[in-house]
């Protein structure tokens, strides 16, 4: 069975991923949010970034308080799509230059688990248009943020998804699975 590309990101109600300060002060933290994300990270075994989602992780996890997600995050494989980073310094990293799409489709070929994008609107944006994302998990926060950046912003033309699952938490954060149409059959997922 071939490896899927997961993409996971968060979403204000009004569309946003990040606040016009690209600040995620927003975004809902909780009990539920940890056990999303670790299951996440469990079904996974390498991590794909843009460069800015890449260097706003690589200052974070590294000093992250020691726990199951910052042990994911630090640990697995973690492969970069930059045509200018030179190098990276984050414990298992990768970079990649050129062709995102291109490398994405070799990954996909290898035997493994899924791979995870987090962030990285612009890699997401390339790889739906060619038709490499497997799933899109939006983790929809109780927010109008009234602007910021857009999570789908530029370079996306009209691509249908179906809906095949979703989570809600008490906090009123919902998790949407999504499945671009150009794949096949949905399978039951969370």
């Amino acid at each position: 069975m071939a490896r899927r590309v997961i993409v996971s990101n968060l979403m204000s109600i009004d569309g946003f991923f990040e606040d016009t300060k690209k600040s995620l002060d927003w975004v809902v933290i909780e009990d539920e949010f940890f056990h999303y994300a670790r299951r996440t990270l469990r079904e996974v075994d390498t991590l794909l970034f843009g460069r800015k989602t890449y260097e706003h992780m690589a200052l974070h996890w590294p000093q992250a308080p020691k726990d199951e997600i910052a042990d994911k995050m630090n640990g697995l494989p973690k492969i970069v799509f930059t045509n200018s980073l030179k190098k990276a310094e984050w414990a298992n990293s990768t970079i990649v230059a050129g062709d995102a799409a291109k490398a994405v489709e070799e990954l996909k070929a290898h035997d493994g688990k899924d791979m995870v994008i987090f962030g990285s609107a612009e890699l997401t944006s390339a790889l739906l248009q060619k038709q490499l994302i497997d799933e899109y998990r939006v983790v929809l926060n109780p927010v109008l943020l009234g602007s910021g950046t857009p999570l789908f912003a530029g370079g996306t033309s009209r691509l249908p998804f179906r809906l095949a699952n979703f989570r809600r938490f008490a906090s009123g954060v919902a998790v949407l699975y999504y499945r671009p149409m150009y794949q096949g059959p949905t399978p039951k997922t969370a």
